[in-house]
């Protein structure tokens, strides 16, 4: 079975969507970034600040760590002290007596605090012993660090003059700013603003999708449309900006559907203006055609009638024409303007369609019969009428003498879907498979085709099909050589019929 139906609409991609959240994502995303990075180069600014504030309060401190440095004359055990020690340990003729800023530092950063005390040769006289030999060269404060046990020592190392002589005074803090900066912006400034990228991420893509919804909805809306809808689209619910793209829609759907119906009024005036005299010459023509039927023999007489039967074959076809003009017309005309269904009794019709064709049946000698059980449909009376009539004048046309016509309809069943269907069948040389796509467009005939024509048949019944919501299916009849059309209808909404 070959069935010919609408090819189903492809999604239309929606990349145009995607592209612009994409873009209001970036240019959203962008600023937060920047402000990550300037967050990291302003952190690491103070990180340098608070290094120079560090260095600045241990160049103060280091006078008042040389102070703090007394001279004892006697030992613990009330002994005179007479020697600095062996310079392996603390001189026991040296004592410190902390200054309070010195001692109230220590304090602060106890276990990342160190001070110590060197004679001029590099000797530890007083304080830490991990504290390593600097030996300044000038009178100038020296910097460094120094890493111990995991800890990263700002050192200051500076010669001073004291009671006790010269000595190399040392003053190390564990809190540097400057040499942390890395652990502590990754802890307070990336990792914090990372998670801020992300929750704003996800809460614009949500805020996005929900700001497009009205241009995606309008979007289906004219992907649903059927081509020949051109009726206005609703303007209200479309967003602010995007109102001015409605309204030129609007004004463009205005445009070619007062063009489309200009084109169908044309022809509808056309065709009906055509059908009046060409009713009145196809009458004189067949009075005149009988008139030379009953005339005497002969050749001159026999030249006459040929030209006039000649005549009169042209003058139905012309008429015939500007009826399916008008009927192409109407069809279209139904198909823009969806005026309401009634229902229509299929069996009535077809009994009424068939006394149509027995004289053109009768004169090709052709079997002309009706099968029809009762039927009922939603639908267009005098179309549904025009559509079996085109149906069963293409097949009496096209079958040869002496063939069979047949004109059925019914209701659901004998495996057919949906509610009541109609169909024709012949026993003519049907329709090449390759010529099926075809045969439903305006004016195509099938090369090598005999027989009188305008190629507008099944185009009209294809039209009043779309009409109504379905569409031809044309096949092999059933004797394995003719065509069988069918036409399936939907099944009426209380009938309870299977759909």
């Amino acid at each position: 079975m070959i069935r010919t139906t609408d090819q189903e609409k492809e999604p239309v991609p929606v990349g145009m969507i995607w592209g612009l959240q994409r873009r209001l994502l970036v240019m959203l995303m962008l600023p937060l970034g920047l402000v990550a990075l300037v967050s990291v180069w302003l952190h690491y600014q103070s990180a340098g600040t608070a290094a120079l504030q560090q260095d600045q309060q241990l160049v103060r401190l280091v006078p008042l760590l040389a102070d703090s440095v007394v001279v004892r004359s006697r030992g613990p055990d009330g002994a005179p002290v007479t020697t600095d020690g062996d310079g392996l340990g603390p001189s026991p003729r040296l004592a410190m007596l902390l200054a309070p800023p010195v001692g109230e530092f220590l304090r602060e950063r106890e276990g990342f605090a160190a001070y110590g005390i060197f004679d001029a040769q590099g000797r530890l006289l007083l304080g830490d012993g991990w504290l390593p030999t600097v030996l300044p060269v000038t009178d100038e404060p020296e910097f460094l660090s120094v890493v111990e046990g995991g800890v990263t020592y700002r050192l200051v190392a500076q010669r001073s003059s004291s009671s006790a002589g010269e000595l190399i005074l040392m003053l190390a803090d564990g809190s540097d700013a400057q040499q942390n900066w890395l652990s502590t912006v990754m802890i307070r400034v990336l990792l914090p603003n990372l998670l801020l990228l992300l929750v704003a991420a996800s809460a614009v893509t949500w805020a996005v999708s929900r700001a497009l919804r009205p241009l995606i909805d309008l979007k289906q809306a004219v992907e649903r449309r059927s081509p020949r809808d051109l009726s206005p689209l609703e303007a209200g619910t479309a967003p602010t900006e995007v109102r001015p793209l409605v309204a030129s829609l609007n004004r463009l759907f205005a445009l070619v559907d007062a063009q489309a119906e200009a084109q169908r009024r044309f022809v509808a005036d056309a065709a009906h203006q055509l059908r009046t005299p060409l009713a009145g010459l196809q009458a004189q023509v067949e009075a005149w055609a009988q008139t030379a039927r009953g005339a005497r023999p002969g050749d001159h007489v026999q030249l006459q009638v040929d030209q006039l039967l000649r005549l009169r074959d042209a003058t139905r076809r012309t008429s015939q024409l500007a009826n399916q003009l008008l009927a192409l017309s109407r069809a279209d005309s139904l198909s823009a303007d969806a005026q309401p269904m009634q229902q229509v009794d299929l069996q009535a019709l077809s009994e009424a369609v068939l006394p149509l064709f027995l004289d053109a049946t009768a004169a090709k000698q052709i079997d002309l019969g009706l099968e029809a059980a009762p039927s009922q449909t939603l639908g267009h009376a005098w179309l549904l009428r025009e559509l079996v009539i085109n149906l069963v004048d293409n097949a009496v046309r096209y079958t040869p003498d002496g063939g069979r016509v047949t004109l059925r309809c019914g209701q659901a069943g004998r495996g057919l879907p949906g509610g009541a269907w109609i169909e024709v069948e012949d026993n003519g040389p049907g329709i090449p498979a390759d010529q099926l796509p075809h045969v439903l467009q305006r004016f195509y005939r099938v090369p090598g085709t005999t027989g009188e024509g305008n190629g507008l048949g099944l185009a009209i019944a294809s039209e009043i099909a779309r009409a109504h919501h379905t569409s031809l299916q044309l096949m092999t009849a059933a004797g394995g050589s003719g065509l069988l059309v069918r036409v399936v209808f939907a099944p009426l909404p209380d009938s309870g019929q299977p759909g």
